[in-house]
């Protein structure tokens, strides 16, 4: 607003009025971080003592003599030469809201349009002799946009070093539905692809390297790949997983792993395309020099042991260059201490700036969307999960003992330097998103218990690498009970159940556990199972005490008619039958309850 009035009192004023206030310049105008002491400090508001239609009419009279051509050229002047000082400055941000506002409806409007978006990151626009095709350029590629003369989009081609202009689908249906927002994030992603400093020689190799990696795992994909695999199966158990290859913005990417809930999904509509986690393969700079081929390396042959096998890196075949490969997560990923130490001991290539910090943090934060913070307070370890057909569950996520305590560490990218890594790499990351999994089953963004009585508590406790422990009040005895998991792989999980010899076992054996984890890999829908079963095995413990004390009141019943009879014949024996009837009964009790609880 002080913006506002500050450019209003500047066209109102005369040439002379503006000297003698000293708002020659754009530089003096309030800036968006200012107190507004200045313009407190006026008596009046000209806005407010000027109706729009007058305002507009001065601004015609003022303006009427100057061409408009003059006025165009000084904007754009502005807008390439923008002061460096102010981040967020006045004239930027009115045009993008100018440019955000207008609907691109004519072949000139669609033009200033895509030279701001290019303009906006860095890209050189430049327009054809013709006036209906425009091209966005960069060192490392170019998109040629054709267009009609009432704007509408004809074609878009992008184009890659060495390579011929490709018709680009995903760019042009954007561009036809006018959807500039995703169209500028496509732009983004193509300029990050290549953050490699250097001259365009140096660009070229380390694109040339990109691609041969990027034909090699295509390969390796297509070694194992039938037409009988569908999606899900390719993803949970292909060598690395789905492989989708780069279009547009978009690098290639790898799909490994897909949720019990996700698989559902898929089964029950087909073609849905559910995303499961996944990773993209990029390349980037690097500190130190590494040998990259530069050339596919797949042979077409496997191996004796299924795997696929590799032509050496010769001199020919690669080149020592400032860049690496990485496998880049959309968010920063947890990842435990010793599956960051087996990935680097796998590529050789260290991972940079890795802050090491408790896992179960680490994993809470990261489901909740949250950054990480040092300390998780207790208030935000205690989670309350809803479950149809049982009480609500309460979990505590534990930080357990110093050696129990894991500690990790939120992974970006995983740097490596030949195609071969890619496969392991993949199985690990299968491996602790599984166990990241199971432990976010127990987190839920309600923190705070709403108007329920009836609640089960759980305790959860990382143990080593990727097991944790589950403890629990007994269902039905007094004492804790707890289950053990270990995550052995994405694919197999062992458990088992502990109680106190003197409970009542549980109706549930380690398989039968272990065979609902697996399938649905949620903790809270195992506990519901565990308590179900033991509700039922109470009410046929109850049954069978209805049973037994109907047979004993039975046995009862016909031994007092039977010494009712005795009494009349012989009343002097009463006393001593009535004590051996009492003592009769306290030994079938005894015999129940040993029989209810020791069994």
């Amino acid at each position: 607003m002080e913006i506002q009035k500050g450019l209003i009192t500047q066209l109102l004023s005369s040439p002379e009025e503006r000297k003698k206030q000293g708002q020659t310049s754009l530089c003096s105008w309030p800036q968006p971080d200012s107190c507004g002491s200045e313009a407190g400090s006026q008596q009046a508001d000209p806005v407010k003592l000027i109706s729009s239609n007058v305002l507009m009419d001065r601004l015609h009279q003022k303006y009427a003599q100057k061409p408009w051509i003059e006025t165009v050229k000084c904007v754009r002047l502005c807008m390439d030469k923008p002061p460096r000082s102010t981040p967020h400055h006045p004239l930027q941000s009115c045009l993008e809201k100018i440019q955000r506002t207008l609907n691109a409806k004519s072949l000139s409007t669609v033009m200033n349009r895509l030279e701001f978006l290019s303009r906006q990151r860095g890209l050189k626009f430049h327009i054809s002799p013709s006036g209906t095709a425009c091209y966005l350029t960069s060192d490392m590629f170019y998109i040629e946009v054709e267009l009609e003369k009432d704007g509408k989009v004809i074609d878009v081609k992008l184009a890659y070093p060495g390579e011929s202009p490709v018709v680009c689908d995903d760019l042009m249906q954007l561009l036809r539905m006018k959807n500039y927002d995703a169209f500028g994030k496509i732009l983004e992603g193509l300029l990050n692809l290549y953050q490699i400093p250097g001259n365009s020689d140096l660009k070229s190799k380390v694109y040339l390297a990109l691609q041969s990696l990027e034909k090699d795992l295509y390969s390796m994909s297509l070694l194992n790949r039938t037409p009988d695999v569908d999606r899900v199966t390719e993803v949970l158990h292909g060598k690395i997983g789905r492989l989708v290859l780069r279009t547009g913005g978009t690098p290639m990417n790898i799909e490994y792993y897909l949720s019990p809930y996700q698989v559902l999904e898929e089964e029950l509509n087909p073609g849905s395309q559910v995303c499961g986690t996944k990773v993209y393969v990029t390349v980037g700079s690097s500190n130190t020099s590494h040998k990259l081929p530069i050339s596919p390396l797949i042979v077409d042959s496997e191996a004796g042991d299924g795997n696929p096998a590799f032509l050496s890196l010769t001199d020919e075949l690669s080149m020592d260059l400032s860049a690496c490969f990485f496998l880049t997560f959309h968010q920063p990923f947890p990842m435990s201490s010793s599956s960051i130490q087996e990935i680097q001991k796998l590529t050789g290539v260290p991972m940079e700036g890795l802050k090491l910090a408790s896992l179960r943090s680490l994993i809470v934060q990261f489901i909740l969307n949250e950054e990480y913070k040092e300390d998780l307070s207790m208030n935000n370890s205690c989670f309350f999960v809803s479950l149809p057909g049982c009480p609500k569950h309460c979990y505590f996520i534990s930080k357990g003992t110093e050696k129990s305590d894991i500690t990790g560490a939120l992974i970006s990218k995983i740097p490596f330097t030949h195609p071969k890594c890619v496969p392991p790499i993949i199985e690990i990351l299968r491996h602790q998103v599984a166990y990241n999994t199971l432990i976010g089953t127990c987190v839920s963004k309600n923190t705070a218990n709403e108007g329920c009585s009836e609640l089960l508590y759980f305790e959860v406790t990382p143990q080593m690498d990727t097991s944790f422990c589950i403890s629990f009040q007994h269902p039905i005895g007094e004492s804790l009970a707890c289950v053990v998991a270990d995550v052995l792989s994405s694919r197999k999980i062992k458990c088992s159940l502990y109680t106190n010899p003197q409970d009542v076992p549980l109706n549930c054996s380690n398989d039968f556990i272990t065979r609902v984890m697996e399938r649905c890999m949620s903790v809270p829908l195992v506990m519901r199972t565990i308590f179900k079963n033991s509700v039922t095995l109470e009410a046929d413990a109850k049954k069978q005490n209805r049973n037994i004390l109907s047979e004993q009141n039975h046995e009862v019943t016909s031994k007092q008619t039977a010494s009712s009879n005795s009494i009349r014949d012989n009343p002097s024996g009463t006393s001593m039958q009535n004590s051996e009837l009492a003592s009769e009964q306290t030994s079938s009790a005894y015999q129940y309850r040993e029989k209810l609880f020791c069994s």
